[in-house]
């Protein structure tokens, strides 16, 4: 007997994922394969499974990705300093492209002919999926039901997840609930009051950081130790990738640190706002500044600086895994391993600031910069080197 086709769906166990299963093999001769990538969200291993094996699955795959998606995409794009529109730190686009490899990576192992994904039509975590998708397996199809099927809107939801006897959350009866994306790095919340932008948001809708008005009284101070341009421990301790990202987290969040209310622009024209709390990635593009601002050359950082936008843009809009980001990876790169030492910060009702940056290197030079007379710098250079830019100026 011929084995049926297969469909590897990333599965959250949640409502749209469980009524897209159904979905799925209503409409495919096909065995879905249920997928989830833990990368730190909040994750119910217990209903991921017990809601798909309602509903007839047999294969149910949880990877523990955490220290991958922290290490190998955090981190890189912690070295670029990326932050998008001037405001937001990238914390769902970055997780994309890793779900997708390792989804891709599960297909060809079970030999699916489909992967599936819940994100809708409007955003921009379908083109992110469907980008690393296309990278990894472009011979794989692609099913995307937001776009194709025809349930359009959340009463139509309901009433099909009824129909099916799928569980429905009661939060989620009668009115949508707000879209919320978590993973270890952070939380973005969208949806409901927070599409007009006049309205101030609710403080419930905050998951990871206090208001800085209930933040402790007391300062934090915390050092985060870098070795070759990655963070490697905290207050001298060493961390995994994972472990220190949760440790700053946590630091970060009972001070009131991370929190944005931004409005940005989607890859499809489309503006949303949306509240997004990064606490600890916060204290890393900070501190990590902090330590380049004392280890490496002004030509490095510059060059870095002029490329940020970009490499930002990139990332937003799913091409992570693109030749362009490769190449500014590499410039991104260029000199990590000068950037060594550690940077200690005072942490005070929703505020960040430097107290310390220690290192070996030599780059900052103490006699240079000394007020008090020294022969390491020449003085006399400098009328020439402002005569020449007065040249320059007018040319």
């Amino acid at each position: 007997m011929k084995s049926k086709k297969r469909i590897v769906l990333a599965y959250s166990g949640g409502l749209d994922t469980s009524i897209i299963l159904k979905w799925l093999q209503e409409n495919y001769d096909a065995e879905v394969i249920c997928y989830t990538a833990d990368i730190g969200q909040k994750i119910d291993r217990k209903k991921i499974i017990t809601n798909a094996k309602k509903l007839g699955v047999k294969n149910i795959i949880i990877n523990d990705l955490k220290d991958i998606f922290v290490k190998d995409y955090v981190y890189p794009m912690i070295r670029g300093h990326a932050i998008y529109e001037g405001v937001y730190l990238l914390g769902t686009s970055i997780a994309r492209p890793l779900i997708a490899k390792d989804q891709i990576r599960i297909a060809k192992k079970y030999k699916a002919f489909a992967v599936s994904h819940g994100a809708t039509g409007k955003g921009n975590d379908q083109i992110r999926f469907e980008l690393g998708y296309h990278y990894f397996g472009p011979k794989i199809k692609i099913i995307a039901p937001w776009r194709i099927w025809k349930l359009k809107s959340r009463t139509d939801l309901i009433s099909y997840a009824k129909k099916n006897r799928i569980l429905i959350p009661k939060d989620k009866k009668g009115a949508p609930p707000f879209s919320v994306d978590d993973n270890l790095f952070h939380t973005s919340t969208e949806g409901k009051v927070l599409e007009n932008p006049k309205n101030s948001a609710p403080e419930f809708l905050y998951q990871r950081s206090v208001s800085p008005e209930k933040a402790p009284n007391q300062p934090t101070f915390v050092t985060i130790n870098f070795k070759n341009g990655e963070p490697n421990g905290v207050n001298g301790k060493k961390l995994g990738p994972s472990k220190l990202l949760e440790k700053l987290n946590l630091l970060a969040g009972k001070n009131g640190i991370g929190r944005v209310d931004l409005v940005e622009n989607r890859f499809l024209g489309i503006k949303s706002r949306g509240i997004y709390e990064t606490p600890g990635g916060t204290l890393l593009i900070i501190a990590h500044r902090a330590i380049e601002s004392v280890t490496l050359d002004k030509e490095t950082m510059h060059k870095k600086d002029s490329i940020m936008s970009r490499y930002a843009e990139l990332i937003y809009n799913g091409y992570w895994y693109s030749k362009e980001r490769f190449k500014l990876q590499k410039i991104v790169d260029l000199k990590k391993n000068k950037v060594n030492g550690s940077v200690k910060l005072k942490l005070y009702k929703g505020n960040i600031t430097i107290q310390s940056r220690i290192t070996n290197s030599k780059a900052y030079s103490m006699k240079k910069v000394s007020f008090e007379e020294n022969k390491s710098f020449n003085k006399s250079n400098v009328e020439r080197f402002i005569n020449l830019h007065k040249k320059r100026l007018r040319n």
